[in-house]
């Protein structure tokens, strides 16, 4: 049940889930009664999309009178619910006729297993009891995520019921072409003629059995469409486990560089619309320069990428590891300042200094979800992460209402590149005594802001067209729309990702865009 914490806390353990969200799935006879009782506000949209045949999981805001079980989302401001979708669930909810949480048949982090003899061994030590059935799963797919921004209901996540998806080309393909995606939210995409078709959500290939799945799923795309790829499109960071598996393919591979990606993949979104200017913020990917990028504004259209803009570079001590320990991209950015952070979590960082000063595994970067890391350890909300992208969440859930933001100071470095330097807003969270809520909340209004200032100066160096807004970053509600707002109150056309997600779900997309760019130019 949702409200039994105790139980919630038990499969937290053995799942194990320690901190990630859990989706809570309502009965379907009188749902909205229920999502009301219980403190759960669903919009008009949301309510559409809850019963739509696809049945995703929606992200609703918890209201005041919230009563469920604080461990369903810890930490955050909105609650991830479903409908029943199954004959099984519609037994079940009918008959306990109160919400229940429903989450994948699998360990954290890998993906869904759907043989009921590989559930049994996998979950044995999850699960305390098996209810199977005898109809094969033939395909796993995670459920469909929705997140209203914006006004509109947008993917974080393709899966059941949703995916998967089918989008037109803009020219016709010389010859097939697979595109195997980035590391992270892992997606493919098969692409022939004027079509491509992108699959459902794989995941992290961190864990050989996503990396089985990844494989499994390349061969079942192409035997399904009756299409053999000729070419394989992959992200340029050869280290990348979708990488790796092109090297090894014995196709031709074209890399795409992560960022053109992405900006690819909403311009394929809307192939009518250029030149673009688009802001591709992200955690981490492969630059053109061999450095870590994510915080880039890049002018063009598919194939044609020019960087023009980005943030203050840092160095990142450790590496990937700060992916998942945010005080480290705090230390960072408290180190290029020359400032000194006093609630730092662990006890000695004197060997960690002398690597940052030597830049040992310490690659550079701009990107802007570790400045999210970075504030959420500053601001006290979390040090280390349990997954991807929790303090970003929690930094956002977070902020109040204030409208004040620090200007960002944004110059032309030596290389021709314009450069927002992020330092005030970090000096401020080192040193004010605002609340939390407040500190949040100016953190996230100065960087819409800079996003602002960005563009009105290219706008006076570019002829520049529809402003995209595109890359993970981009799924922080509140963040994207005041950017938005401010944007198209300055004249200028923005657009976001629709069909697919913004995230790294959409890198497969691009990178076919990309192909496709290149082959019609040739």
């Amino acid at each position: 049940m949702a409200d039994n914490e105790a139980a919630i806390l038990r499969l937290r353990q053995k799942k194990p889930r320690l901190a990630k969200p859990l989706a809570v799935m309502l009965p379907l006879t009188a749902w909205q009664m229920s999502a009301e009782l219980v403190g759960i506000e669903v919009t008009a949209g949301e309510s559409t999309l809850l019963q739509d045949p696809q049945r995703p999981i929606v992200l609703a805001r918890k209201q005041a009178h919230y009563s469920l079980s604080a461990q369903i989302a810890p930490g955050l401001a909105e609650i991830g619910v479903m409908l029943p979708y199954s004959p099984l669930h519609h037994l079940l909810l009918d008959d306990l006729a109160v919400p229940v949480i429903a989450t994948s048949a699998n360990l954290s982090g890998e993906p869904v297993l759907t043989a009921n003899a590989e559930v049994e061994q996998h979950l044995s030590q999850v699960a305390e009891a098996f209810l199977h059935h005898n109809r094969p799963i033939v395909r796993p797919a995670d459920d469909s995520v929705y997140r209203t921004i914006a006004g509109k209901p947008r993917p974080l996540r393709l899966g059941r019921g949703s995916a998967p998806v089918e989008l037109n080309l803009p020219h016709v393909l010389p010859q097939p072409v697979l595109a195997v995606g980035s590391h992270l939210k892992n997606t493919i995409a098969l692409a022939w003629d004027n079509r491509v078709v992108v699959s459902p959500h794989i995941g992290d290939l961190d864990a050989p059995r996503s990396l089985d799945v990844f494989t499994q799923l390349i061969d079942d795309f192409q035997n399904l469409y009756g299409v053999k790829a000729a070419i394989v499109a992959s992200d340029a960071h050869p280290n990348y486990g979708s990488s790796r598996w092109a090297k090894q393919s014995r196709l031709p591979v074209i890399p795409v560089f992560h960022h053109h990606a992405h900006a690819s993949a909403l311009a394929g979104e809307f192939p009518h619309e250029q030149p673009w200017l688009i802001f591709t913020w992200d955690g981490v990917g492969l630059g053109v320069d061999g450095t870590l990028w994510g915080g880039e504004a890049l002018y063009g259209q598919p194939g044609h990428w020019q960087r023009l803009a980005s943030l203050r570079p840092f160095y990142l001590p450790g590496g990937e590891k700060a992916g998942r320990e945010p005080w480290r991209s705090a230390l960072a950015l408290c180190w290029e300042m020359n400032s000194s952070w006093h609630q730092v979590p662990v006890d000695n960082t004197e060997l960690l200094y002398q690597a940052w000063q030597q830049r040992f595994n310490c690659p550079q970067t701009t990107a802007v979800g570790r400045l999210f890391d970075a504030a959420a350890a500053l601001t006290g909300i979390l040090h280390t992460a349990n997954f991807e992208g929790q303090g970003p969440m929690l930094l956002e859930s977070a902020s109040n209402d204030s409208t004040t933001y620090l200007e960002l100071p944004l110059s032309l470095n030596s290389t021709g590149l314009w450069q927002t330097d992020w330092s005030p807003v970090i000096e401020y969270l080192l040193t004010s005594g605002n609340s939390i809520a407040e500190k949040s909340a100016v953190f996230h209004n100065s960087l819409a802001h800079a996003i602002l200032n960005q563009a009105k100066q290219l706008r006076t160096l570019y002829a520049i067209g529809p402003v995209g807004l595109g890359g993970g970053v981009f799924q922080n509600r509140r963040l994207t729309e005041l950017a938005k707002r401010l944007l198209e109150e300055a004249d200028f056309s923005v657009y976001l990702m629709e069909q697919l997600p913004t995230n790294d779900a959409s890198i497969s997309f691009g990178q076919i865009i990309e192909v496709v760019a290149i082959t019609s130019n040739n």
